[in-house]
């Protein structure tokens, strides 16, 4: 059907303009989606007997979210130009704060609350400890990461903690069943993703994050409080790094204070991956959900074509510094 304005079709001088905008302004996510297709192809090929088959989908499904639902809000922080290391120990923390509510309580709803409250209020002391103390936030949270995982070793005695009351409260299948095939974490993720993808596109938070990151000054010139937009970042990310802890333990009925060691690797380079860009300014969260995936992807693509394990870590530190790398070439050659 053609393009009508004021009841004539548009010139194809006018629709090869328009489909060059929409090139320019999707660029990243197409061709983030085509990558993602093509070493799902490669794999295919490689293992057909696996990748035809149910099973590693489920999986993938399965464990994706658990780092996937702290990349979301992870590429926030990252846009603001910031940075926060300290989520795989506010995983822990917050799994952490209800097992202690639930001892006293004997109510898993009261624990719960508990461990998405351990984990807001972590995210905001980093916020604060960045925005009013003026630390910067690699070292910020590179200490909190060491505060919180400490305290959990203090708090359970180094020892893991049984979660098999969950499973007679509607939390189990809330977080961690199914709908038909696809598991509840999968949903979960597609249904953040969509909250934040909304706030950052079509909400003022989104605009402040992004002038923010962009350029501070300019952004307080124009009214932005940047302060409390960097905080409210990392307060998000603690908020979803106590959620994705709980829906792990869930997952396993048992919670050990180790949870959330792993997973800082496959976290930043999916958001890396996914276009944000470590300068600020640049993301979007369709690009790191779509490369969650392709991260997760990997590790078992490599193992069924044969090839050592010991290549994930290769590849997935490979992804990082070369999507720095080029970030930092892009912004040399346009700005």
């Amino acid at each position: 059907m053609n393009s009508i304005v004021e009841g004539k079709p548009l010139s194809p001088v006018t629709k090869t303009r328009s489909f060059t905008r929409f090139l320019r302004r999707w660029s990243l996510q197409i061709a983030l989606t085509l990558v993602g297709i093509l070493i799902w192809t490669f794999f295919l090929w490689r293992s057909p007997i696996t990748f035809k088959s149910y099973a590693i989908y489920n999986s993938l499904m399965l464990t994706t979210p658990f780092f996937a639902l702290v990349a979301i809000p992870l590429t926030l922080v990252i846009i603001v130009k910031e940075m926060d290391l300290s989520f795989t120990s506010v995983m822990a923390w917050g799994v952490a704060a209800y097992s202690i509510t639930f001892r006293v309580t004997q109510n898993v709803w009261l624990g719960f609350l508990a461990c998405l409250l351990a984990g807001l209020l972590a995210g905001l002391l980093n916020g604060l400890i960045v925005v009013r103390l003026g630390v910067p936030s690699l070292v910020a949270t590179i200490g909190t990461q060491f505060l919180w995982r400490g305290v959990v070793l203090v708090v359970t005695n180094g020892q893991g903690v049984g979660m098999s009351e969950v499973k007679s409260t509607i939390l189990y299948p809330l977080l961690v069943g199914k709908i038909g095939p696809i598991p509840m974490p999968f949903i979960w993720t597609i249904v953040f993703g969509l909250i934040a993808w909304f706030f950052l596109n079509r909400h003022k938070f989104g605009a402040h994050v992004y002038l923010t990151g962009d350029n501070v000054e300019s952004a307080r010139l124009m009214g932005v409080n940047t302060g409390r937009t960097k905080i409210l970042t990392f307060a998000l990310v603690g908020l979803m790094a106590a959620f994705s802890g709980f829906v792990v333990s869930e997952q396993l009925l048992f919670f050990w204070p180790t949870l959330g060691d792993g997973y800082l690797l496959n976290t930043l380079a999916s958001v890396f991956l996914g276009g944000t860009s470590v300068f600020g300014g640049t993301g979007t969260i369709f690009g790191t959900v779509v490369a969650a995936f392709i991260i997760a992807l990997i590790n078992p693509g490599i193992v069924a074509s044969g090839w050592m394990a010991y290549w994930t870590q290769l590849i997935y530190g490979f992804i990082i510094v070369a999507s720095v790398a080029l970030q930092a070439v892009l912004r040399r050659k346009f700005s």
